[in-house]
């Protein structure tokens, strides 16, 4: 009797599974749908061990990382819809089973940074993913592209410029004038004197192709060898040295995280500051995309 039981269970797993196993066998992997998309588990990389963990304590840490946490709610919730769409990306094109590169930190690494204020800042930051459950950027009916930066040196770049593409027509100079005045904007760093030079910049300021010698590297190539905060620099001989002096924080490509914060001090909501950002784009739930693809299959 016990054993007919198993069987009569076991058929009834199956009949139950049965829709679910022909669609992923005729579709392929999919992003989750169901009202707690947020609660899915990926795999990552840290420090060359590969984990699974949930989508919302990678994606918390890596806000917490990428982000100051003393920032505006408004300013942390755009932030959060990036990762998110960043995240959501990278399994939409790499498949359930790919691994996520981008570093964060784990909460051990939270206490070390935060000491004291860790709770205050942890529950900033779930509050911001929370709020925003299952929203990313589109672009039409793709998922967008959604870098982002520390600071700009007053503006923000074009994206055919830099990614060499015009299938990001959403990433356009934009004016950050306030980033100006942040105390990180302007930075020096003095290494050896070198034979170098920089030969071409973008139209927003930033170094496109540097001469070191014989060679030409990129400039965020040059930015990366010599630890430089920005791509936004200039060269000059001092002292039997050469003095770099930089402009902003980072590539300088997306959203500015400084004037996002500015911009909800002001009153901007997350999907203004999005917009301003991203122009063109829409903030959507990840439910509602494969719904309405689903729709006009």
């Amino acid at each position: 009797m016990r054993n007919r039981l198993k069987k009569i269970g076991c058929y009834l797993i199956i009949i139950v599974l049965l829709p679910y196993i022909v669609t992923v066998f005729m579709n392929g992997p999919a992003i989750p749908t169901d009202t707690t998309v947020d609660t899915t588990y990926v795999k990552v990389k840290k420090d060359d061990t590969e984990l699974e963990l949930p989508l919302e304590e990678y994606c918390i840490g890596r806000m917490a990382k990428e982000i100051p946490a003393d920032y505006e709610e408004e300013a942390l919730k755009a932030q959060a819809v990036i990762v998110r769409t960043s995240v959501y990306k990278s399994i939409k094109e790499g498949g359930t089973q790919v691994v996520l590169e981008d570093d964060f930190w784990t909460e051990e690494e939270m206490r070390q940074q935060w000491g004291s204020s860790y709770s205050g800042h942890y529950r900033k930051m779930q509050n911001a993913w929370n709020d925003t459950e299952g929203q990313v950027v589109m672009y039409g009916e793709n998922l967008a592209n959604t870098p982002f930066t520390r600071l700009t040196n007053g503006n923000t770049r074009d994206g055919k410029e830099v990614l060499g593409s015009e299938d990001y027509p959403y990433l356009k100079i934009k004016d950050c004038p306030l980033d100006i005045e942040a105390a990180e904007q302007i930075q020096t760093v003095t290494v050896d004197d070198m034979d170098a030079e920089v030969t071409a910049m973008d139209t927003a300021g930033y170094v496109t192709s540097v001469r070191v010698g014989q060679e030409t590297v990129n400039g965020e190539e040059f930015r990366q060898t010599y630890g430089l905060a920005s791509s936004c620099f200039i060269l000059q001989k001092y002292d039997g040295k050469l003095r770099i002096t930089t402009r902003g924080v980072g590539h300088g490509l997306g959203l500015s995280q400084y004037t996002a914060n500015e911009m909800a001090k002001e009153g901007k909501d997350v999907s203004e500051i999005l917009q301003y950002f991203f122009e063109g784009t829409e903030i959507k739930e990840v439910a509602e995309i494969v719904t309405n693809s689903r729709d006009t299959e």
